[in-house]
């Protein structure tokens, strides 16, 4: 197997038994995608159980790029975060029909991958300081931890009043642990902890599934009246190819909307796209030497780490084009396949094992439904963990490195946002070297990438 698929496991200190597990790991981390996007954008119209096949096809697709052709083991799927503003920004909001938003996405595809192309988003990574490159990566594992723990429900929002005269304000309390997922979600975090300190192969993965074990039976998730299920496919030919018809780019180029509209539209697709697919790549792939050589210089051409980082970029833009195509948004580098890479994953071998496992699920998804948020929610966290160390090289007592640093971090974190975390760490950046006279030092990349962060705010804040 690995002379045939060239995974060059031997060569990368890892064997199959460690990328199965690994791929196993990625893909239960992350199978919640399945059912949330169909969801989500059914709010704009879109038919679920079509969407459903297409979010499955559409990170089959990429997620065996990424293993086949980039070598590398991370998954791509519908991004959350860029699905809710496709439906709810995009179509509710802009009054944009479901199959130009897809249009617009197939056409953000295009742009990314010209791009890629001509290695501006390599060049785009080259030019982040290393400081804030560690303040992604850790700003990532608190993103993550975040995930973790509102799937665990320890978080609740409640409504409050008291002390405001402007209305009702939700305000974050932890849970009581009177419900069965919190709790069942406190013993998984126990056990995988446990089994992580006791140092047992396999232990993110064993503790996702001794978690689910103890919750069937105390009715957080539930075994399937039927394993067999094709029922979603009868949808697949509503949203797939939809936007070639007399709505989608006719109308979306026929006047109907003003271009600037339509531009800036995409223009944001494009930032989300691309900059949490480099958040999440300089994030986990600086922690697990992924593109790091050994003085930890990114995309190191002694052992191919820039072509491995070049076809990853690739096979993500790809995936969101041919999304489009088959009836999903955005596709994106899914954070979750940091909890792959903890259990040991190093090569494509680790995506082709998540992308089966999801190929399974177009006639089985009710088998793998059984595992509950809670089930995976303390994998989420303990890989917040691990990727915590980041913090460690920034130089906390340095106010000019400390300051965008940690904007990085808690935006990134508390807007649900990895974008905009890397759009907050790239403004204040520029800030402080302005304000400190060393403007010249800012590469000129990171002056076009923040100017183009700008203007998207403003224009969104104006509703243009």
């Amino acid at each position: 197997m690995n002379k045939f698929f060239n995974f060059n496991l031997k060569e990368n200190g890892t064997n199959v038994k460690t990328e199965i597990l690994a791929g196993m790991t990625t893909f239960f981390t992350m199978a919640y995608i399945m059912f949330v996007n169909p969801s989500i954008l059914a709010q704009a119209g879109m038919n679920w159980g079509g969407v459903f096949v297409a979010t499955i096809l559409a990170t089959v697709v990429g997620t065996l790029m990424m293993g086949l052709f980039a070598g590398i083991p991370y998954a791509v799927a519908p991004g959350m975060g860029i699905n809710a503003f496709f439906a709810f920004s995009v179509c509710l909001g802009m009054g944009f029909a479901w199959q130009e938003a897809l249009a617009m996405v197939f056409i953000c595809g295009i742009f990314g991958m010209i791009l890629t192309a001509t290695k501006l988003r390599k060049a785009i990574i080259a030019a982040i300081p290393k400081s804030l490159q560690m303040a992604i990566g850790g700003g990532i594992g608190l993103f993550i931890a975040y995930i973790g723990i509102k799937n665990a429900g320890f978080i609740n929002f409640v409504e409050t009043s008291e002390g405001f005269t402007r209305g009702s304000i939700a305000v974050p309390e932890l849970t009581t642990f009177a419900q069965a997922g919190p709790l069942l979600a406190l013993t998984g975090l126990a056990i995988t902890a446990a089994l992580m300190l006791l140092k047992i192969k396999g232990a993110l993965l064993l503790g996702i599934l001794l978690t689910t074990a103890i919750g069937v039976p105390l009715g957080v998730g539930s075994l399937p009246s039927k394993l067999f299920d094709t029922s979603a496919f009868a949808g697949f030919g509503e949203v797939s190819f939809a936007f070639f018809g007399e709505v989608g780019f006719k109308s979306l180029f026929s006047g109907t909307y003003p271009m600037s509209l339509v531009f800036i539209t995409i223009l944001s697709f494009l930032l989300v796209d691309v900059f949490d697919s480099i958040g999440t790549f300089i994030g986990t792939g600086r922690r697990a030497g992924m593109f790091c050589d050994g003085n930890e210089n990114l995309f190191a051409e002694s052992r191919g780490l820039g072509t491995k980082f070049e076809k990853g970029l690739f096979a993500d833009l790809t995936a969101t084009s041919a999304g489009a195509l088959l009836g999903t948004s955005n596709c994106t580098v899914y954070v979750e396949s940091a909890a792959g890479i903890e259990e040991g994953g190093k090569t494509g071998l680790t995506s082709v094992v998540t992308a089966v496992l999801f190929l399974l699920c177009l006639p089985f998804a009710a088998l793998f439904g059984i595992v509950p948020s809670e089930a995976t929610a303390p994998t989420l966290m303990i890989v917040g963990v691990l990727m915590a160390g980041s913090f460690m090289s920034i130089k906390w007592d340095d106010f000019a490195e400390a300051l965008p640093a940690f904007f990085t971090i808690t935006i990134m974190a508390f807007a649900y946002s990895i974008s905009h975390g890397v759009a907050a760490g790239f403004i204040f950046y520029c800030l402080v070297k302005t304000c400190t006279g060393k403007a010249k030092e800012v590469h000129p990349i990171i002056w076009g990438a923040t100017a183009l962060f700008v203007i998207n705010f403003v224009l969104v804040a104006v509703g243009m």
